[in-house]
């Protein structure tokens, strides 16, 4: 049996999750290691909490309290928002970035003697946990395409000495293999519950026929890269040929992903850069036309455990990212709860989704193909049949938590 530590950023609690996204992952992965027998670790911060170490289904939380130096160096991230920081060696990369958390995290591992280091994005911290934990085998666990966006100088320096980086998706990894070949890497898909996120035929059936409106379901951040102006683009075409339709835009309008952070060589990131002046929330409610407005819903942040009613309710799950996403868990949670997917061909959307097969795919912000794709759907009820069957069975065989565990321990234990 192995002794397992997992930690990402410090502004991460150190307890079960309450969302989706990067800290979902880590959980679903280490809940499943611990329950096959392995001692798994979670660090984090300490947040409100008074005790420094919580136990729950297997996984140990140690908290790390605040530190004073990191709290004196925390005004430098705002050399990377105000464009003052090299973009190729930005302060969210550097060894300044938190370093007297990781520290922290790296001399409670050495004390704890694990075996297994399984980190999350945070990659200048490779060379510090190995510094104190020399026996370590030492896990990066990449979860957007990143890396080439900074000095390869930096990053090869970094990376010396990490046993195995993991990307979310092959698209992913391909970019490691090309940029850092000389670093042993390997896809794990992030993946869904299919024991929560599973729908019963009868339920399917009833839904064919359930009702004249017919919803539109859109789950992830209301951010410029997620493409949700073009998808309000392609809404108001699709109401004005098919006005039984809803729309339901669910997430945090808060947490825009920061313009510094994105690939601004890429022409489709490039067009985003007027959603970043004032409220992108403004942006969107001004494209709406009168007659799409009283039809669209912005539901806000939902915990990630209640998304279940809003898949169930939805006949059309749409992801119309402009940016290349390395996953999108939400497509493959909506697969799995049986619906059709509409999403853009980019990133790793395409090994997801399968054309034509389980969902359709339509290019990067063109607002005219996704309002034909979703009336395309929207008018065959045997096309979305026949996408709901296919895309349950695709979820089921290829992304369920269990499945891409099993294939993590296995990496695991061939390092």
């Amino acid at each position: 049996m192995m002794k397992i530590a997992f930690f990402d950023y410090p502004v991460t609690l150190a307890e079960p999750p309450k969302t989706g996204g990067i800290r979902l992952v880590s959980y679903a992965l280490a809940l499943r290691l611990a329950r096959a027998g392995h001692e798994v670790l979670f660090y984090g911060s300490k947040g409100s909490h008074q005790e420094l170490e919580y136990y729950e289904d297997g996984i140990t939380y140690r908290r790390i309290p605040d530190s004073w130096l990191d709290k004196v160096l925390e005004p430098l991230n705002f050399l990377d928002s105000w464009n003052l920081s090299n973009p190729k060696r930005p302060f969210y990369a550097s060894k300044l970035f938190f370093c007297d958390f990781y520290r922290k995290v790296a001399q409670d591992i050495q004390v704890q003697q694990c075996d297994v280091i399984h980190i999350n994005i945070v990659f200048q911290f490779v060379p510090l946990m190995r510094a104190y934990n020399p026996q370590a085998k030492i896990v990066l666990h990449i979860h957007s395409d990143f890396l080439p966006l900074f000095d390869p100088a930096m990053v090869e320096q970094c990376l010396k000495s990490v046993d195995l980086v993991i990307g979310c998706s092959d698209y992913l990894t391909n970019q490691v293999r090309k940029y850092l070949p000389h670093v042993k890497s390997q896809t794990i898909y992030n993946g869904a519950d299919i024991h929560h996120f599973t729908i019963s035929n009868e339920h399917d059936n009833k839904k064919t026929n359930k009702k004249d409106i017919k919803q539109i379901l859109f789950v992830g951040r209301i951010s410029p890269e997620k493409g949700v102006h073009v998808l309000i683009d392609a809404f108001n075409k699709v109401v004005f040929r098919y006005p039984q339709v809803q729309l339901k835009l669910v997430g945090s309008e808060t947490a825009l992903v920061p313009w510094y952070t994105l690939d601004r060589e890429d022409p489709q990131i490039q067009n985003l850069r007027p959603y970043y002046q004032g409220s992108y929330r403004s942006h969107l409610q001004n494209r709406l036309t009168s007659t799409a407005a009283s039809s669209v819903f912005f539901l806000g942040k939902i915990p990630h455990f209640e998304l279940f009613e809003y898949y169930q309710q939805a006949d059309i799950f749409i992801f119309p990212s402009v940016w290349n996403e390395a996953f999108g868990m939400p497509i493959v949670e909506a697969m799995s709860m049986g619906l059709p997917v509409i999403a853009t061909r980019g990133g790793a959307f395409p090994e997801l989704v399968e054309d034509e097969k389980t969902g359709l795919l339509v290019e990067r912000g063109d607002a005219d193909a996704l309002a034909e794709a979703i009336l395309r759907l929207l008018g065959d009820d045997n096309l979305r049949i026949a996408m709901r069957e296919a895309g349950q069975q695709r979820a089921v065989e290829k992304f369920a938590w269990d499945y891409q565990a099993q294939k993590l321990l296995h990496h695991y234990q061939q390092l």
